[in-house]
């Protein structure tokens, strides 16, 4: 019998997963990997989930609970300390440099599918795969592991998990890629896990980022696109490209971010129409379900994970950085986020934005 572990944070995917995996005959285990240090600055609501927050002792117990009532062990893993050296130090990075981080794709690549799975080999548990309630799929294509889109287009979260690597891939199963979130929501009521109509976050922190950041204002201009100082700012990090609200300036129409410069503290804003895209360069590559491009491929990108992929031509640039044409321009792609590239459901590659025009 083929043992399973898998990661669980008392939600409802992560539940029903691995009660569908004990229900195919696999020998099941949950682990939980805890993130958050006691004592760490916060100023958001603690009753609120997400995924780094105070409210991780609520959730282990509920967690523990849902794997006494499935008849599994329940181990608790330890990473705040390489949490906060990874994940949060990048985070931190990418603000203070103008750029919008993806914390979940680091997180997934580096820890979720990474340490915490070297942590449980560790500390002495035996499993053959991980697992987690990820919607997405695993195909294996003469002997490559290629990552597809979940069934289910509302909850596909396959751009989270483009970074991912062929050893990683071989080693993960995802049991409800093929399945549709609320058939998936009538099992865990079916089994009492959780009360109908629960609501669920997948924010990344509950509170304000300028905790996480722990700097000091640092005042600045706001300006357009020709130079002109419209007003005032306290850092440059509290702004992410393509932000409407909340910019304290007025003008005739509505005013966006369109880019953040470091080097002069300013904030530039400009008219919707200085929002829009059509070529995105990205670095910092995940070749995934192909090994490489030679001439140019017609397919399609996300530059954030919502929405759907947009048709474009794909092509490495002369400083080898992957390079999507949009056919149709894009808005607000966000230097420090992700361009991950599509074949139909089959993920090709990804990469961190890097430049775009």
């Amino acid at each position: 019998m083929q043992k399973i572990l898998v990661g669980m944070s008392g939600g409802i995917d992560s539940s029903v997963a691995a009660y569908l995996l004990k229900k195919q005959g696999y020998e099941v285990q949950g682990v939980t990997m805890s993130v958050w240090k006691e004592g760490h600055k916060f100023s958001g609501d603690v009753t609120k989930d997400a995924c780094f927050s105070p409210n991780k002792k609520a959730e282990i117990e509920k967690t523990r609970e849902i794997c006494e009532k499935l008849g599994i062990k329940h181990t608790v893993l330890d990473i705040s300390d390489l949490y906060e050296s990874i994940v949060l130090k990048n985070f931190r990075d990418e603000y203070m440099n103008g750029r919008t981080p993806n914390p979940c794709i680091w997180c997934n690549q580096k820890i979720k599918f990474g340490a915490m799975v070297d942590y449980a080999r560790e500390a002495g548990l035996e499993f053959d795969y991980f697992a987690t309630g990820h919607y997405a799929r695993i195909e294996n294509l003469d002997g490559r592991y290629c990552l597809e889109r979940g069934l289910d287009p509302f909850k596909d979260q396959s751009y989270f998990l483009y970074r991912l690597s062929q050893k990683q891939l071989s080693g993960i199963m995802f049991p409800l890629g093929s399945m549709k979130k609320t058939d998936v929501r009538e099992i865990d009521v079916e089994l009492g896990f959780h009360p109908q109509g629960m609501t669920e976050s997948q924010d990344f922190y509950s509170g304000s980022y300028s905790d996480l950041l722990d700097v000091e204002p640092k005042v600045g201009n706001i300006v357009d696109c020709d130079g002109k100082v419209l007003g005032k700012h306290n850092g440059i990090w509290n702004y992410t490209i393509g932000q409407r609200k909340g910019l304290g300036v007025s003008a005739p129409k509505p005013l966006y971010v369109i880019s953040l410069n470091v080097q002069k503290n300013e904030v530039v804003v400009g008219y919707e129409d200085k929002t829009v895209n059509t070529v995105v360069r990205a670095s910092n590559l995940n070749w995934v379900s192909i090994d490489g491009i030679s001439g140019t491929l017609h397919a399609s990108a996300k530059i954030r994970s919502t929405g759907t992929p947009v048709v474009c031509d794909v092509y490495m640039d002369s400083m080898d950085r992957l390079c999507a044409h949009f056919d149709t321009p894009v808005k607000a792609a966000t230097c420090g986020q992700s361009l991950v590239v599509y074949d139909g459901d089959k993920v090709l590659c990804g990469g961190i934005i890097e430049e775009v025009e």
